[in-house]
């Protein structure tokens, strides 16, 4: 099964962080925290990975391509073809990483949409921000998602109040979707999420559709989308502060999705 990761946004609330790179390039311990959010989910043993690509593209390109030379040790001489020596391997071998360009200006819904061609034969996907961690357990979650027969399924979390609301029946169906309630108390969609391959009928080329609008709730609407409950850890990286948050996390070893 993929994971396909939106790496596309302009990212605009962090900028006093990184302004000359996409925000799923924001270092974290040195890494980008896309590198995080793509670590956790291998750790479960998903290694094939659908970037779907537009600000600064080329940055997110240029990581992956020399990533040898990140990740290594090396040993080279100057004027002569294929001199390179690694003297190490990394954990990262193996990976598969389709790059996809997806558009400067297009909204996540038209992201996903256009990405279908790389799911190539798979029943189901998952989906996520690039820009959040959790330690969100990916096997029950997936194991969940197969189990209740319905076309797609969002990791619930309690995070801060200013994101959208969920409204649940007893069973996890979700029945409600409020993108900015004006209070909010209940969980929120913390992304995570697993999608049939049905789930592309109910998305467009339009580059102004949005995921977690029409799309969502059409599914709503349809009895189609369930909640996996996370009561663990979840943090985005929106702003200067939630930066410094995941980095102090990780410089003093106390971060959760750290599990590598």
């Amino acid at each position: 099964m993929k994971t396909v990761i939106l790496c596309g946004g302009y990212g605009t609330r962090i900028r006093d962080v990184a302004e000359n790179i996409p925000k799923p390039m924001s270092p974290v311990g040195g890494y980008p925290i896309l590198w995080h959010i793509m670590k956790y989910y291998a750790v479960f043993g998903y290694t094939e990975f659908v970037l779907c690509l537009g600000y600064k593209s080329e940055a997110i390109k240029d990581f992956f391509f020399n990533y040898e030379t990140h990740a290594s040790d090396f040993t080279l001489k100057l004027g002569v073809k294929n001199s390179l020596v690694r003297h190490n391997s990394h954990s990262e071998e193996g990976w598969t990483i389709t790059m996809a360009e997806t558009g400067l200006n297009a909204m996540t819904g038209a992201r996903v949409k256009r990405i279908e061609k790389y799911i190539g034969d798979d029943d189901c996907f998952m989906l996520t921000y690039g820009d959040g961690v959790g330690d969100v357990d990916i096997a029950r979650l997936v194991e969940f998602h197969r189990s209740h027969g319905k076309i797609a399924t969002l990791t619930g979390v309690y995070p801060p109040g200013r994101f959208g609301e969920l409204v649940t029946t007893d069973a996890r169906e979700v029945i409600g979707f409020n993108e900015k309630p004006q209070v909010s108390g209940g969980r929120i969609n913390g992304g995570f999420f697993v999608f049939d391959r049905a789930f592309f009928s109910y998305l467009n080329d339009d580059e102004n559709l949005v995921l977690e609008q029409e799309p969502i709730q059409h599914l709503v609407a349809d009895g189609q989308l369930m909640v996996f409950e996370h009561d663990g850890f979840w943090q985005p990286m929106d702003t200067s502060r939630e930066y410094n948050l995941l980095n102090q996390l990780y410089a003093t070893k106390q971060a959760p999705w750290v599990k590598w």
